[in-house]
């Protein structure tokens, strides 16, 4: 994975970073923790400068994240509901659930797409629900744009501070990837097994 990016790095140069960081939030297990950290690395070099790293890191999240916000503004939260109500066991959710996280997300959604550019996988995931709840464009790519310019420049910072040892503590990320996944699938394996339609619930 390191050396792809590397390649690509080499490549692209600028637009190499702004192709990875869309592809990251486009097919999540790219992970923009090593993208950016290897273009602080690069920086590092004397390759290249961290603000126009950061801000074309910046414009691909922003950009990749805008491809799942345009594919829920076109399904629409109306036209959801058939796909819930065929698929709640596995969506771990009913319809009324459905409708109470659009309630909080008209309410709450340019801080929660803000607060989620810091998490793992939800940072990709929370533009779909936001192009379906039709969020205006312009406060999505504002509020996507603040949050991922704050991490993107974290891990360049942390690319450029641990230099030539970055790839050390690229071993870990994969494996410390998997795990997370591994918890994470589990956890929605128990909720499927678990969950029950509302009208059960109350019987």
């Amino acid at each position: 994975m390191t050396d792809i990016i590397l390649d690509m790095i080499a490549w692209g140069g600028y637009f190499g970073i702004f192709l990875l960081m869309a592809l990251e939030n486009i097919v999540p297990p790219i992970p923009s923790e090593v993208i950016m950290g290897l273009g602080g690395m690069a920086v590092a070099r004397g390759d290249m400068a961290i603000v126009p790293l950061v801000l074309w890191g910046t414009a691909g999240t922003t950009i990749g994240n805008y491809f799942w916000y345009y594919i829920g503004r076109n399904i629409g939260y109306a036209r959801f509901r058939p796909f819930v109500e065929r698929h709640q066991r596995w969506l771990t959710m009913d319809w009324r659930d459905v409708e109470r996280l659009h309630t909080f997300f008209m309410k709450h959604g340019q801080w929660v797409v803000f607060v989620f550019r810091f998490m793992p996988t939800f940072r990709t995931i929370i533009s779909l629900p936001a192009g379906m709840v039709k969020m205006p464009l312009w406060k999505f790519l504002v509020w996507t744009f603040a949050g991922s310019v704050i991490w993107n420049s974290i891990l360049a910072w942390a690319g450029l501070f641990f230099g030539s040892r970055f790839t050390v503590l690229d071993r870990y990320v994969g494996p410390v990837a998997v795990g997370l996944s591994v918890v994470i699938i589990g956890a929605y394996l128990w909720r499927v097994l678990r969950w029950q339609p509302r009208s059960d619930r109350h019987q």
